[in-house]
């Protein structure tokens, strides 16, 4: 049943990227995987980015990228500061329904994945890149790294504007791997993202969880309340 939701719903919100993203500017370490393959190659200036790739930067690395939007031939710049993954899909922006639908198609893949038995959950393809084989420290190792920089990247994609894709990219982090959804910093910037969709009672949730978080101090507490107070 979980299954044939999931379906549905990626048949619904399913859209093409708004238009071109060229490379424009280069500096230290910049790769890109195509598709779900688990090799990152070098990019180059002028490289046109496919729908389905992602951009990595390395420490010191970073790239401007051009994107054009399909239906106005308007351009923007969006820089992908070092130490990010963002995939070349996540820069659009999606209307209020597609977020929606989306964030209830998230839900159901969370409460499916957490369903599942701990010891056969494994991370999919986008978490394994460049793993064989390697002790459960080493990969928890890897982990950390791979969800850290797709958490960076989402925090570009808020710094952008792109916040229902911040959002649905911050989430599935948080499904990939848990131990993400315990940074304050990164809650905060869902919630956030939240009340810039305009979704005032999602946002006033993740606020309310955020302020049951276990170490919190006192600041903390008190920029949750202050985001709170100035929903109702």
């Amino acid at each position: 049943m979980r299954f044939s939701v999931v379906v549905l719903l990626v048949a619904m919100t399913s859209m093409a990227l708004g238009g071109d993203i060229t490379v424009k500017r280069l500096q230290g370490d910049v790769r890109v995987r195509h598709g779900v393959t688990e090799h990152w190659s070098a990019v180059a200036v002028g490289d046109v980015l496919r729908p389905n790739d992602s951009v990595k930067t390395g420490k010191g690395g970073s790239t401007v990228l051009e994107l054009i939007r399909e239906d106005s031939g308007t351009a923007r710049a969006v820089t992908l500061p070092p130490e990010v993954i963002v995939d070349a899909s996540d820069m659009r922006t999606l209307t209020q329904e597609e977020l929606m639908l989306k964030l209830t198609m998230e839900k159901v893949r969370s409460s499916s994945y957490q369903w599942k038995n701990d010891e056969l959950r494994m991370p999919d393809a986008a978490v394994v890149h460049g793993q064989g084989s390697g002790s459960e420290e080493e990969l928890n190792e890897n982990d950390r790294a791979t969800g850290r920089l797709q958490l960076n990247g989402a925090r570009v994609l808020y710094e952008n504007g792109f916040y229902s894709t911040c959002i649905l990219r911050a989430m599935e982090v948080f499904r990939h791997y848990p131990w993400m959804a315990e940074s304050f910093s990164d809650r905060l910037m869902v919630a956030e993202a939240l009340a810039e969709c305009d979704l005032r009672g999602e946002a006033l949730a993740e606020y309310g969880a955020i302020s049951r978080m276990e170490g919190l101090g006192e600041e903390e507490r008190m920029l949750v309340r202050e985001r709170m107070d100035a929903m109702k």
